[in-house]
């Protein structure tokens, strides 16, 4: 039986500043649709296609909530599901009559998985010349690595993140969430952006934007790369440290949480040392400039740690606070929802599962003022919209109860 189609929220808002744009997301996981939630949220269609049975492995990830990861109906906020098995030809055929409307393509398949299924940038350009066609692998579309297999794991350590993730006396460490493929995603959203706006102004033709998780990650590492090419100095594990700017770093408290402190400042150090009683050492010519201090950062580090440790984290803040010294928790996910920065700005929303179980899910990045992203509705059941997409293309309910007995769609 086909699955109850996706509802909308009644509107608290007007539309958002990509109404009108169609999506067809393909592929799975975090790369391709996370990229597809981002312009969701900001008022694109985005029709996800997902093979019937089982649909995206995204749907069984970490917590489930009778039998759906809430990651799930976080990252498909207002997405429409059509169940499709695109390794049937019949179920290809559809995707080519959804891309004679579909203004951006969204696939994550390894590079000439598109292209063996007739589906190609070729192909779909013959389809819709103004098409944008957003593809993201591990190693890019081009290249020796083209055919391997990605993930952001395996990127974030050829990116040179890893490597420089982690104290120096320990193997290099993740940073606690995938971070590889949601670069990956806000690139391709930049770059997908971008051609829109080109065919807009230049009424010009569709083009293809080729993300590689590996070069996502390589393109916020800073001066990584000019620092070895000019001084053959290789950047190297600093734990909790800002290397070279002194003192930044995390330090523990009384009661067992942790307080950010970024003191590097000139005004800011002197602050930082009045309001821990060492107004001395402000004083003192070594510490003049953050050249002085980076030289000694392991000293200065041991200074504030011995005021930390000995006073609860909600003291230290509150006197670092009142001496305008930057500074803040190491914030867990209680620390979060009880926050009340989090809950003025609206990153914290709360919406009904499908049993009627209210949870508290991200708000919307970045803040509109004119034409605000929102979550419409949560990450739908699969296949929840596969029917009336279908008969939208012209497809009656035989015809789609005899796609769905031979297991086309679901």
């Amino acid at each position: 039986m086909p699955a109850e189609p996706s509802t909308l929220t009644p509107p608290t808002e007007g539309p958002g500043p990509l109404q009108g744009v169609r999506v067809l997301e393909l592929g799975s996981l975090i790369a391709g649709p996370y990229a597809g939630a981002l312009l969701a949220q900001f008022g694109a269609e985005v029709i996800k296609v997902e093979p019937p049975g089982a649909g995206d492995p995204l749907r069984k990830w970490r917590k489930l909530h009778k039998g759906t990861s809430l990651w799930w109906y976080s990252q498909s906020r207002n997405k429409r599901s059509l169940s499709l098995n695109l390794k049937d030809a019949r179920a290809r055929d559809i995707v080519r009559r959804l891309v004679a409307d579909t203004d951006v393509l969204i696939e994550n398949f390894r590079p000439g998985q598109m292209e063996a299924w007739g589906l190609g940038w070729e192909d779909l350009a013959a389809i819709r010349p103004q098409l944008v066609m957003l593809r993201i692998s591990g190693y890019g579309q081009t290249g020796p690595y083209r055919e391997r297999p990605g993930f952001a794991a395996v990127a974030e350590g050829m990116g040179g993140l890893r490597h420089v993730s982690g104290y120096p006396d320990r193997p290099p460490v993740r940073t606690g969430i995938s971070l590889g493929d949601s670069l990956a995603s806000l690139y391709g959203v930049i770059g997908a952006l971008l051609a829109l706006h080109h065919l807009k102004v230049n009424r010009g033709q569709g083009q293809v934007i080729d993300v590689a998780l590996y070069e996502a990650v390589f393109g916020v590492m800073e001066s990584l790369v000019p620092e070895y090419d000019l001084f053959g100095f290789v950047r190297e594990r600093s734990g909790a440290r800002l290397p070279g700017i002194a003192p930044s770093s995390t330090y523990p408290c009384a009661d067992d949480a942790y307080v950010i402190v970024a003191g590097n400042g000139d005004g800011i150090f002197r602050r930082l040392m009045a309001a821990i009683g060492r107004a001395e050492l402000a004083d003192d010519p070594r510490f003049a400039d953050n050249a002085g201090r980076a030289a000694h950062a392991e000293y200065l580090d041991d200074v504030i740690t011995l005021w930390t440790q000995q006073r609860p984290i909600a003291v230290v803040l509150a006197e670092l606070t009142a001496a305008d010294v930057p500074c803040g928790k190491s914030y867990t996910a209680a620390d979060i929802v009880a926050d009340p920065q989090f809950l003025a700005r609206g990153m914290l929303e709360r919406h009904a599962l499908p049993d009627g179980q209210m949870v508290t899910f991200p708000g919307i990045v970045p803040r509109l003022s004119a034409t605000p992203g929102r979550t419409r509705w949560l990450g739908p059941a699969l296949g929840a919209d596969t029917d009336t997409i279908l008969a939208a293309l012209g497809l009656d309910a035989r015809q789609c109860a005899e796609l769905r007995a031979a297991g086309v769609i679901g």
